[in-house]
């Protein structure tokens, strides 16, 4: 049994097993030896009837060779040899086979090859229901990458907003399990491999989560680490990120003992999280989607790789979460690269429109966050035009925009114009310096951050135009010339540039009515760089 593929993609061997065992009281796996002698054990997956699975990828060219072992031992499943030729290609156009599958270093995310990752992604929760058809499922990813989006977060069937086996659940195979959750439905997860796969070929990574936390009631914490495990078997192959549970010590919407549950949530996920890290051959980052900070989600929260936060639908009254939750995530855990993974869904309540997307977006990257999870109100639920999806467990909807609406707010591409001007100024090196910005008063909307004696960046809401004016720029060289640049955030036009000249104090101070010299009266990026 042998198989050819290119690096970092997926080979895929298949083994049909010749006694009839329970696929729930088998343990499958396959030995991998690489050329240079790096052994790892894969788990294998069962894929209906007689048909077991095992799925493998590596970025080292040469011969690969393989053992399986089962146990029980079964005819067809145990002691199967074979091997798989891994080349370089040609050319190589995808960035997560180019350059290799993301994971954290040094507390910055990058792939295999040390290039930066720029965490952007997309909030499709319910992404693998079959309310979103595999055309449409194009329609969003297409539309994702042509922005420069990189993440996708999509949950692996256990869905927030609902209670389990809701008919809004359902993928194009059914549910994933039976609803004692003892039996695995192959269906539903055949159906999930080829949008997992569809994202990783369009460039984009999955984030997959195992669970909505509050699941972890009904399952149990040894059938979700079965659940965990089957996830791992099916897609570890791939170029993804495990984030462990969704607002992972939340309980259930309508629960009337909320403290136990949280306690027994954060000590159940914690196990499971231990579980992921453990038996995972390919080590992908862990993060887990928090109610507030993540790392206050388990009692170990040293399992996490990134460190990912929820601040908050409350439009502008979220800022001040958003930034403080940045700083306490950043000074519990520094190494820990920060994620913020949902705050202010565009077009929830009816409000979070474009403007407040790009205010949390600069607010982020330039408060210390490494990445910055986008979402619109419509997507992450899979509204469709003929019928929402509906109300949530308390009895209110979100929201009716259909998602085939909601990909289009202009929001989503304001977010990526900041990626694609960000990735001109060396962003994984940014220092916050918001301290360097003299202002008339105290603004939530002035943020600033810098590669010293290189760039700064600086943004500043509509607001600090007008009666909250910057006053000065201090930190700077003394004596030395600068080229000063407004930047639309809207479209990354360079609509006005000029130099200036610093004073001896390493200072420049804007004229009193500089307001006047903003090209428009909106929000603005700044870029100042040394000559």
């Amino acid at each position: 049994m042998s198989r050819q593929t290119g690096i970092n993609r997926v080979v895929e061997f298949t083994f049909v097993a010749k006694e009839k065992f329970s696929p729930e009281s088998i343990e499958f796996s396959a030995r991998f030896v690489s050329p240079s002698g790096k052994i790892i054990n894969v788990p294998g997956f069962w894929d209906g009837k007689d048909i077991w699975k095992i799925r493998y990828s590596s970025n080292e060219p040469g011969i690969h060779t393989f053992e399986t072992a089962c146990d029980p031992e079964i005819k067809g499943l145990s002691q199967q040899k074979g091997s798989c030729s891994i080349v370089k290609p040609k050319k190589e156009e995808n960035p997560l086979y180019k350059h290799g599958f993301p994971f954290v270093k040094e507390g910055k995310i990058v792939y295999a090859d040390g290039k930066n990752f720029f965490w952007l992604g997309d909030t499709w929760w319910m992404g693998l229901c079959k309310r979103l058809d595999k055309n449409g499922f194009k329609t969003l990813a297409q539309d994702r990458i042509n922005k420069g989006f990189t993440v996708v977060q999509i949950v692996a069937g256990l869905y927030p907003d609902m209670n389990w086996y809701d008919h809004r659940g359902k993928g194009d195979g059914g549910f994933p399990y039976s609803k004692d959750f003892s039996k695995l439905n192959p269906d539903y997860f055949r159906s999930a491999d080829w949008r997992i796969c569809h994202l990783c070929d369009c460039g984009i990574v999955p984030c997959i989560v195992g669970a909505w936390g509050y699941y972890i009631h009904w399952t149990g914490i040894e059938k979700m680490k079965r659940h965990w495990k089957n996830i791992i078997a099916r897609w570890s192959a791939y170029p993804v990120i495990w984030c462990i549970a969704g607002e992972t010590i939340m309980p259930y919407y309508l629960s009337d003992k909320r403290d136990q549950d949280k306690e027994f949530q954060k000590r159940a996920w914690t196990d499971v999280a231990q579980y992921i890290r453990d038996i995972d051959p390919f080590k992908h980052p862990i993060t887990t989607h928090p109610t507030h900070l993540g790392h206050e989600q388990l009692e170990k929260p040293e399992i996490l790789d990134i460190n990912m936060l929820q601040t908050g639908h409350g439009s502008h009254t979220s800022f001040e979460d958003t930034w403080s939750f940045i700083r306490k995530a950043k000074e519990a855990f520094p190494l820990k690269p920060v994620v913020v993974g949902e705050v202010n869904y565009e077009g929830i309540g009816e409000a979070c429109r474009e403007e407040i997307q790009r205010i949390c977006f600069w607010g982020s990257l330039l408060s210390g966050a490494y990445g910055y999870t986008y979402g619109a109100n419509g997507i992450w639920q899979i509204n469709t035009e003929k019928k929402p999806y509906g109300p949530s467990p308390r009895g209110r909807s979100w929201g009716d925009t259909p998602w085939q609406s909601a990909y289009k707010l202009p929001g989503s591409q304001h977010v990526a114009t900041g990626k694609k001007i960000l990735e001109k100024t060396g962003w994984p090196d940014f220092v916050p310096c918001r301290e360097k910005i003299a202002c008339e008063k105290e603004n939530d909307c002035i943020f600033a951050a810098e590669i010293p004696e290189k760039i700064m960046v600086i943004y500043a809401g509509p607001n600090a135009f007008n009666l909250a004016g910057i006053k000065a720029i201090k930190g700077l060289s003394p004596g030395k010339e600068y080229l000063f640049a407004f930047v639309n955030p809207k479209d990354a036009r360079i609509v006005k540039k000029f130099t200036i000249t610093t004073n001896r104090q390493g200072e420049w101070a804007l004229p009193k009515n500089y307001w006047s010299m903003v090209p428009v009266f909106q929000d603005w990026v700044i870029t100042l760089k040394k000559k």
